[in-house]
């Protein structure tokens, strides 16, 4: 099990971006949470094995439609008990 802190820089607020972050959380089973920030990057910590965590930093390089990712910043973090899903915060 891993964690990661994110943070998305680019064209990521008003896009979907966060809806489309959660999807995939969802269907690579990744728990965490992900929200906008007030400097305009997107937010997000997610926890699972290795290789699905990997792959939804992977597709959040990408973003949906409309989106102009410029950067993705992440960091580890501990792993913790945690199973409420992935959630959009406001």
């Amino acid at each position: 099990m891993i964690r990661r802190h994110v943070v998305v820089s680019g064209l990521v607020q008003g896009v979907g971006y966060r809806y489309l972050a959660r999807k995939h959380a969802q269907r690579l089973e990744v728990t965490g949470w992900v929200r906008n920030l007030p400097d305009g990057t997107v937010e997000v910590e997610a926890q699972g094995t290795e290789s699905a965590v990997l792959e939804l930093l992977r597709r959040l390089e990408q973003g949906p439609t409309g989106a102009e990712v410029s950067g993705v910043i992440a960091a580890d973090l501990e792993p913790r008990d945690e199973d409420d899903g992935f959630v959009i915060l406001r």
